[in-house]
Parts: C-alpha cells; sequence; structure tokens
C-alpha cells in the first residue's frame, strides 16, 4: 500500500480532499507521511534551510534573543523554545553562541515543538549534552517568559486555497480523475473568514490561508503579552497572500505537488499580515531577512570566521554568507517579524 493509494480510497469514499487535508496526509501520515519517513534536510536531503546553510545564522539570532531576555530583565526561569526544530541544528547554534551570556543558559527552560517522532529522536541526539523536553503543540509551552524562534515553520502548516469568482469563492480541492490525483474548484460559496479579502481582490484571484497559524500565534503571542518575551519568526512570504503558491520540492528540485504523495516537501508562501492579525502581543515591521541579519553583525562574524579558513572552505563560507543576505537570494524572499509585550523593545534588529 502506498499513501497514493490510501488518498485515492479515500477521495473515492468520501469525494474530493481540501488542500488543507491533502498537505496534512502527505507530512504527517504516521506511516506514510513526509517528516515521518524521509530525512529532508540538508545536501543530502530535499532542502537545505538556514541553519543547514551556515552556523552563522542561529548564533546571531541566538544572541538575539539573549539580548531581548537581557532588555527584560533576565527573567527566570524562561522558555527557549523552537517550532520544527528540523534537526535541531539551529537550537545547538543558538546554545553554543550564548553559552558565555550570565545566567541565560541557568534560567533556560528547552523545549521544542515537533510533532514527528523521527525528527525529535534526531534533536536528542544532536542536543544530548543539554537538557531539553519536547512537545506537540505550543498548548503545551510554559506559563511563563517565552523567547521562541520559528524558522520555516508555519510555510508547512496546511493551506486552504481559494479562487475569488464574481460573488464568492471556489476551493481548491484534490479529486480523482483518470486515475490520477488532480487539483479542481469545488462549488463557489461565500466564505467568512476571506470577507476582508473580497474588496481587495479581482474575480480569478487565488488566495491562501493556513488555518492552524492563527490559534498558533494566539498561544505564543498570548505567553509573550501576559509573561513577557520575544519571538523571531522567520520565513518566506509577504505582508499579504496573493496568488497560488502551493509548491513541492524534491532533491533540491520543484516537482509536481501530486506525482509522490508523501515523498516530496510540501509547502506555501506565509501570510504575514494574517500572523500579525491573530497575535495578542507586539509584532515588528516585517524586515527582510537579509536586513535583519547585516543589524545583528552577520558581516562581522562572517570576517571572523574567514580569518581562519582558506581555500574551497573559504569560498564555502563567502558563498554561505551571501545565500542568507544576499537579495537575489534568501535576503529578500524570507522575511522577518518579531514578537514582543505590547509597548516594549522589539527583538534587536527590527524596529515597531
Amino acid at each position: 500500500m502506498s499513501l497514493r493509494a490510501l488518498l485515492m480510497t479515500r477521495i473515492a469514499q468520501t469525494g474530493p480532499l481540501s488542500l488543507a487535508d491533502y498537505m496534512a496526509e502527505c507530512l504527517l501520515h504516521p506511516d506514510y507521511g513526509y517528516y515521518t519517513t524521509a530525512a529532508p534536510f540538508g545536501e543530502d536531503g530535499d532542502f537545505t534551510t538556514a541553519p543547514e546553510i551556515s552556523q552563522m545564522f542561529g548564533e546571531v539570532l541566538g544572541l538575539c534573543l539573549a539580548q531581548a531576555w537581557m532588555d527584560q530583565g533576565s527573567p527566570h526561569p524562561f522558555t527557549l523554545a523552537e517550532l520544527g526544530p528540523g534537526r535541531g541544528t539551529l537550537m545547538a547554534d543558538v546554545l553554543r553562541a550564548t553559552r558565555h551570556v550570565p545566567h541565560f543558559r541557568d534560567g533556560a527552560q528547552i523545549i521544542l515543538v515537533e510533532a514527528s517522532k523521527s525528527l525529535q529522536d534526531k534533536q536528542r541526539r544532536l542536543l544530548s549534552t543539554n537538557s531539553v523536553t519536547h512537545c506537540a503543540s505550543v498548548e503545551s509551552l510554559p506559563d511563563q517568559p517565552l523567547f521562541l524562534i520559528a524558522n520555516e515553520f508555519f510555510d508547512a502548516l496546511p493551506i486552504r486555497q481559494f479562487t475569488r469568482t464574481e460573488r464568492h469563492w471556489r476551493e481548491t480541492q484534490i479529486g480523482v480523475v483518470a486515475d490520477a490525483l488532480t487539483r479542481g474548484l469545488g462549488p463557489e460559496l461565500p466564505q467568512p473568514v476571506l470577507a476582508a479579502r473580497h474588496s481587495e481582490t479581482r474575480p480569478g484571484d487565488v488566495t491562501e490561508f493556513a488555518p492552524s497559524a492563527a490559534p498558533i500565534m494566539q498561544e505564543i503571542g498570548r505567553r509573550i503579552s501576559d509573561f513577557g518575551g520575544a519571538g523571531l519568526i522567520i520565513d518566506y512570504g509577504d505582508w499579504r497572500s496573493l496568488g497560488d503558491t502551493f509548491q513541492a520540492v524534491r532533491n533540491h528540485e520543484p516537482v509536481d505537488p501530486l506525482a509522490t504523495p508523501g515523498e516530496a516537501d510540501l509547502t506555501a508562501h506565509v501570510d504575514f499580515e494574517a500572523l500579525a492579525m491573530a497575535t495578542p502581543c507586539q509584532t515588528s515591521r516585517l524586515t527582510p531577512q537579509g536586513i535583519f541579519l547585516e543589524r545583528l553583525g552577520i558581516t562581522q562574524r562572517a570576517q571572523s570566521l574567514a580569518a581562519g579558513l582558506r581555500g574551497s572552505a573559504l569560498e564555502s563560507h563567502i558563498a554561505a554568507h551571501r545565500r542568507l543576505t544576499h537579495p537575489d537570494e534568501m535576503g529578500n524572499l524570507f522575511k522577518v517579524m518579531g514578537l514582543s509585550p505590547e509597548g516594549g523593545t522589539p527583538p534587536p534588529g527590527l524596529d515597531t
């Protein structure tokens, strides 16, 4: 049995799937899901995230959170959390960079929010010298000051996708045509959740939203608002969703999202406006990743590391810095939004 066969059977029995249901099955099915069966990260996987490109990324983010922690009076204890930690590379770099910040590590309760058991195992192995707790959702985070990173987390949340008609919306659905999984459009219906988008779109426009994003932001924002803390949301996308951004990547190349269910990474661009509207704490101005990292001093860190490198190692290091910061690479495609208590100072590198 394959996930493709299971999905086709389900569709035959109960009708077309929403894009959100399809993504959820492809990514997290307990037996056939991408994150439960694949090794997606790094050069040998299907895609490479910023922490896998260079240690500098996690180092400057760690020091950013440590400074935010000090700016709020160095609360103790506090939660140091990451959403969707991959192999644990980012958290490992954060912990290494902050090891000399007085009392930061002493007060930190390290919590990784990870639903995949196989990825939890990888994270435990990489972070074996640290006391790390896993939880499956943000609802389980303690009610105490929260300092959090979510890097390429929200792009993997299942989305619903709609095409505007003259009066209402038609939802993208996954059905079966001629023994193949196929995209189609459901019936024209009003969608109260998209009421605000109707006046700013035209017939034929496509918009997307992730149903689970708002509850997650509400939980994060409530803790930061009530107890203090800071958050860094880093992902590709923009202030507002418009257009079909549903995509799949396999072996570092774009592929048909319906071709091999469970064997490719499925993502969509993040609607940062929706995240900001959902959170009850203060949000920063949306900032390109390259500008944010430069403000945190990544070039100075790159120059320091480069002093001890030669030949191909130096070339790779220079290429990594460019890939993270240059506008033609990740520097402009990826955006950063900071979270902080209302009226407080945003995380370093960001402004309100």
